[in-house]
């Protein structure tokens, strides 16, 4: 009976947190407004409004997920315990910690691999998103070698190497956030490499009939947009500076070809 009471509260509690939880956001959802919704979507399916959209194309997933891995790692622990029938069992035991290394040595591999092939695709498609997962790939191989470190160093008997692999992964946690985190804003702010820009100008400036030449760039998503002004000889026919913005053109896409957008504008020169 106490324990049919026990689970009772924890499915109740369960329950209310996943109904506040839905509801936390720049888009603040009232826990009354979040049954609603999911009452009306079990009672006639419709999803027509913004907090149905919110709720169920990106909350209650989210949700759903944390429960779910919640519900795992619980199950995992009581497995643990249930099989060494000990409720303080720790993973030094003899045999577990030979499972998790090699549990960790498959997760040092799997990772590098999955973090090289994100990081090429993500360098050929231009995505700073994709590079950035690539990133973390190689920071969870970085853990699985904390952790393995770790139980190297208790199998020898020196319990500190646990704690001090664990410090040391966070350290570099923390740096590669850091990066990642600096390289993302960077772009977000229509950041651009420095090169970028002297490359584009360097292209415009070697067609002859260009005096000078000053150009911008940002990035629209994968797509790397290049504007390039250039002060040509102020009696020069429009379709002489028009063919002038083509040469500028072959060129910029033979010495730049990640640009995917180029815009020219001719300026007279002073005279």
């Amino acid at each position: 009976m106490r324990t049919a009471t026990i689970l009772l509260l924890l499915a109740v509690l369960l329950f209310a947190v996943s109904v506040i939880a839905s509801g936390i956001g720049p888009y603040r959802i009232p826990p009354l407004d979040v049954l609603k919704a999911v009452l009306r979507r079990v009672a006639d399916g419709s999803d027509s409004s913004a907090i149905d959209t919110v709720l169920f194309n990106i909350r209650l997933p989210r949700v759903a997920a944390a429960a779910c891995v919640g519900a795992a790692l619980a199950a995992a622990g009581a497995a643990f315990q249930s099989l060494f029938r000990n409720p303080l069992v720790s993973p030094d035991i003899l045999g577990v910690s030979t499972g998790a290394g090699l549990g960790a040595v498959i997760g040092i591999l799997g990772n590098q691999i999955v973090a090289r092939y994100k990081l090429v695709v993500g360098r050929r498609i231009n995505s700073a998103t994709l590079i950035a997962d690539a990133r973390h790939s190689w920071l969870d191989a970085l853990s699985s070698a904390g952790a393995l470190a770790g139980l190297i160093a208790v199998a020898l008997g020196q319990p500190w190497g646990d704690p001090v692999a664990g410090l040391a992964v966070t350290a570099f946690i923390c740096h590669v956030g850091y990066e990642v985190t600096k390289d993302v804003v960077h772009r977000l702010a229509d950041g651009v490499d420095p090169d970028i820009i002297t490359t584009a100008e360097a292209a415009a400036g070697s067609v002859p009939g260009v005096i000078h030449a000053h150009a911008r760039a940002r990035w629209t998503g994968r797509t790397l947009r290049v504007e390039i002004e250039g002060w040509v000889d102020p009696e020069l026919p429009a379709k002489d500076a028009d063919a002038m913005g083509r040469q500028v053109g072959d060129n910029l896409s033979r010495q730049l070809p990640e640009a995917g957008s180029f815009t020219w504008t001719t300026r007279a020169a002073p005279a």
